[in-house]
């Protein structure tokens, strides 16, 4: 289907607003000046003293074909614009949320725009784009394009913190904050202004310290904004953890035990796994792709265990946290000074990953309890603490899910306070921009340049947050960003 866009208000569009699948109950969502036309068409009142649609009031009737065949027995609803979702008209048809009977009812509404008996108001009548409904909304001046972004973010929430987060977006309150730091800018900006256009004038131009600290207080906020970001990364975009070790540890049978499921094949043949498996899981709420890696181990004659092994390598390096499995059994048999060159051994073999990344575990816990002898030749060596569990028995893996929670929150081990306004890339990266031009703003302020050149530094800070807004946003722009939605929002 085509991205190319139809100004709003020259056409009527209509489509599924609900997901693609069976449910209890599908929407159909029209919005344009033949909407109500449209609605009218289609539907037929099941009361009696039903004259005209109340305005964002529900009303029972059926849907009818164009040779007046009933094709669902529904729930329709009027919005008129400009108090709707997309500024416009718009209509929306509540039935049973079967894919063929949404199919149907979706085509009797095109059909009945096109039809000979069709208002003359507008000649196009077609299936919407995807993110169409929600990018009128931004051009009709209903949203912003942080809201509009949030739209879609809200809907691939993959859990209830992202989805918190994205409702605050939605709320308009990033929308705000970065339009109150755009103005104190753009204040910075007039006074530059008057100082060009005035040089005789003393005062037109803000004392250097003051304009300065004006520029501080900007560039605070948004870092602050930036760590925000960061901080909301892992519920929005989930973590990698990679379990590594040497053969035999049970990492396939921990991954089964965190999945709650066998996903993967345990056996107790050496290099049953020859390459990695990824699933996604949640772990106390956050959203994790746990990835099972082949055994650590250089004295395979088997190329395509030794393939699989390179294959792993490369997602250690990539993940988020390395979950160091270790086999209780094999480790405990040994002797102290054995033991000391088996863990460094461990280690070894996670060479190029940062020890802050590393989490251990004793596994077979049950049969090879770890002893606080054990416990400090491996903390020693390994980052503590190093968890005791069986992955057979289930024994330890609700202090790991607690530990890993933890250690990929970081710092920020409890939820997102209240208020918490967490940018997504795009947004992260246009404040990253403001923020480098007011940082060299800063330097020029310092060694005194004239205030033309500081205005050059301010003009560009304050397109970049403009951009995350929407008020000087390409056609280019936000074509990227409405590709990523659904058809229907």
């Amino acid at each position: 289907m085509s991205n190319t866009f139809i100004p709003a208000g020259t056409d009527t569009i209509a489509a599924v607003a609900t997901a693609p699948g069976a449910g209890g109950v599908g929407v159909i969502r029209i919005s344009g000046p033949l909407a109500k036309h449209l609605l009218e068409r289609v539907f037929r009142p099941s009361s009696p003293r039903f004259t005209d649609f109340v305005p964002r009031m529900m009303h029972h009737g059926r849907i009818v074909d164009a040779e007046g065949r009933t094709l669902d027995d529904v729930l329709a609803v009027f919005f008129p614009g400009p108090r709707s979702f997309t500024g416009e008209d718009v209509a929306e048809i509540h039935g049973h949320g079967g894919p063929a009977l949404l199919h149907a009812v979706l085509e009797t509404v095109l059909d009945a725009g096109s039809s000979p008996a069709a208002s003359p108001e507008c000649t196009c009548v077609r299936m919407a784009e995807r993110g169409e409904f929600t990018r009128r909304a931004f051009l009709n001046g209903r949203m912003d394009l942080s809201q509009a972004e949030a739209v879609a973010e809200l809907v691939a929430s993959p859990g209830a913190e992202s989805a918190r987060l994205a409702s605050a977006k939605l709320d308009g309150m990033l929308g705000k904050r970065v339009g109150e730091l755009r103005e104190r800018l753009e204040y910075l900006r007039q006074r530059v202004c008057l100082a060009v256009d005035f040089p005789e004038e003393e005062g037109e131009c803000l004392p250097p310290a003051e304009f300065s600290a004006v520029t501080r207080e900007v560039m605070d906020a948004l870092r602050s904004l930036l760590a925000a970001y960061d901080r909301a990364r892992i519920w929005r975009e989930g973590a990698l953890i990679a379990l590594a070790g040497q053969v035999n540890a049970g990492k396939s049978s921990l991954m089964n035990a965190l999945l709650g499921r066998p996903r993967a094949i345990v056996t107790e043949r050496p290099g049953t796994t020859r390459d990695y498996l990824e699933e996604e899981c949640r772990i106390l709420g956050l959203p994790v792709r746990l990835v099972d890696t082949a055994g650590l181990r250089e004295d395979s004659d088997d190329p395509i265990e030794r393939e699989g092994i390179r294959r792993g390598r490369e997602k250690i390096k990539e993940a988020g946290l390395v979950l160091l499995v270790l086999d209780g059994e094999r480790l405990a048999a040994l002797s102290a000074r054995e033991l000391d060159a088996a863990l460094r051994a461990e280690l070894e073999a996670l060479a190029g990953v940062s020890v802050s990344r590393i989490a251990a575990v004793w596994n077979k816990a049950d049969t090879a309890p770890l002893t606080p002898v054990l416990r400090g030749a491996a903390e020693n060596i390994l980052p503590p603490p190093c968890l005791p569990l069986s992955a057979r028995t289930g024994q330890g893996l609700e202090e790991l899910c607690s530990l890993l929670a933890a250690r990929l929150r970081g710092e920020n081990v409890s939820s997102h306070g209240e208020g918490e306004i967490a940018p997504n890339r795009r947004q992260a990266r246009m404040l990253e921009m403001a923020l480098r031009e007011l940082t060299e703003l800063q330097e020029e302020i310092a060694a005194l340049l004239p205030p033309d050149l500081c205005g050059l530094r301010l003009d560009a800070a304050c397109a970049h947050l403009g951009n995350i807004i929407g008020l000087n946003s390409t056609e280019e722009t936000l074509n990227a960003i409405f590709a990523d939605f659904c058809i229907g929002k």
